[in-house]
């Protein structure tokens, strides 16, 4: 029982985490009115997040590894919180994109953390469905930010709707210290067979790994826009009000959600059959085509609900390859879970804060957004063959050591 409270507490964490990080995008009119901002500006603020939560990953992983889940989740999400809440302080660009990167830092802990909890907790069978929650709880909050935002600013202002976002952090955070332990009474075994323990240094001589690195860049660049340009380009290209782009932007997060639950089923189905050794690799081999396929046809899309509609598409198969990415992470890392994982999800996390940039550059370079569809696409295709060779469980799968091997 009380491993099903882990991934509740869990789940509702990654809620906060996506509604603290896509607020900003609801409030970019205010915000950009306020201080002035345009929006190559505003890109810098989107993409100032991405940089921090990319460039802290690896040391909040190892903060995990080291000081154990209860303590590092517990320290960094009062950390973010706090930069949350100062968000609603900022009088300038330059103060700005300071507080955001230094709330990226702060966020940047969360899912390592979470991922080493996992490795204590879960055995080998119940990760890919516990992945899956946790991740559609970030699709969830994601989604719920952009009305709940909308409502929260039309009653406060943006100023004082940061600040009550990250009281929200600083209670779950002392929920986590009084109730969590690092390991469960009776410990988890960890088969043989799929013991890795692949440890950091390793990680960049690990063909595997790297490869993993390439297809979670092109995931993170896909799935990115949903947090920060999706719904201004709606209402720009739509001509919509906030409200309607905001439901309309819903969408797409909704069924990410949906995805991270299917995903995470096949993931341990797949894992108590004879297609054990491609558990991992087969959804997010499904999802990235899936991708391709949604972002390709959003270049024909000639209304807002068939643009809805194919993106949602694309983002539901992106969000499929999100609970084996993570599952590859803990098989290979073993007790350097959070690490591996940090290594894995930095950078990923580039891939954010190059698609924060990239889609308002080739925008106004080429005049249409199908550009930046056209290349989130190819990526998407590129990581399919990366999956073909990624393998984390049985034969061939990486051993501490032997970092060539996968």
């Amino acid at each position: 029982m009380q491993r099903y409270i882990v991934v509740l507490g869990l789940f509702l964490l990654s809620m906060i985490t996506y509604i603290d990080r896509a607020c900003i995008s609801t409030a970019k009119d205010p915000i950009a009115a306020d201080l002035s901002l345009s929006d190559a500006q505003m890109g810098v603020v989107f993409s100032a997040f991405a940089l921090g939560y990319a460039a802290a990953q690896v040391p909040g992983g190892w903060i995990a590894d080291r000081f154990g889940p209860r303590r590092a989740l517990a320290g960094v999400v009062i950390l973010w919180s706090v930069f949350t809440a100062l968000t609603g302080f900022a009088r300038s660009f330059a103060g700005l994109v300071a507080i955001r990167f230094l709330f990226g830092v702060g966020e940047a802990g969360a899912f390592p953390g979470c991922a080493r909890a996992f490795y204590n907790w879960l055995p080998v069978a119940e990760r890919g469905r516990a992945n899956g929650i946790i991740f559609s709880g970030a699709r969830i909050g994601a989604a719920f930010s952009f009305p709940l935002l909308a409502w929260m600013l039309g009653s406060w202002g943006w100023r004082s709707s940061f600040l009550v976002l990250g009281a929200i952090g600083v209670a779950w955070a002392i929920w986590w210290w009084l109730w969590f332990r690092d390991h469960p009474p009776k410990p988890v075994e960890q088969p043989a067979a799929d013991r890795s323990d692949l440890s950091f240094r390793d990680v960049f001589r690990s063909r595997g790994m790297l490869l993993n690195m390439v297809q979670y860049f092109a995931g993170n660049f896909t799935f990115f826009i949903c947090l920060s340009w999706m719904l201004p380009y709606l209402k720009q290209h739509y001509s919509l009000s906030t409200a309607e782009a905001a439901r309309y932007s819903m969408a797409p997060l909704l069924f990410g959600a949906t995805a991270q639950w299917s995903a995470g089923y096949v993931v341990d189905r797949l894992y108590r059959s004879e297609w054990r050794a491609w558990s991992r690799r087969l959804p997010a081999m499904a999802g990235f085509a899936l991708a391709a396929a949604g972002l390709i046809a959003l270049t024909r899309a000639d209304s807002v609900a068939t643009a809805v509609a194919v993106f949602t598409l694309a983002t539901f198969g992106a969000e499929m390859t999100i609970s084996p990415s993570w599952a590859y992470c803990v098989d290979v890392g073993g007790k350097n879970s959070g690490a591996i994982s940090g290594s894995m999800n930095m950078i990923g996390n580039f891939g954010s804060f190059v698609s924060a940039n990239a889609f308002p550059l080739l925008y106004g370079a080429t005049g249409t957004a199908s550009t930046y569809f056209v290349a989130a696409a190819v990526l998407n295709v590129i990581s399919i063959g990366c999956w073909v060779a990624m393998r984390s469980l049985g034969r061939g799968a990486p051993r501490a050591g032997q970092p060539g091997n996968c």
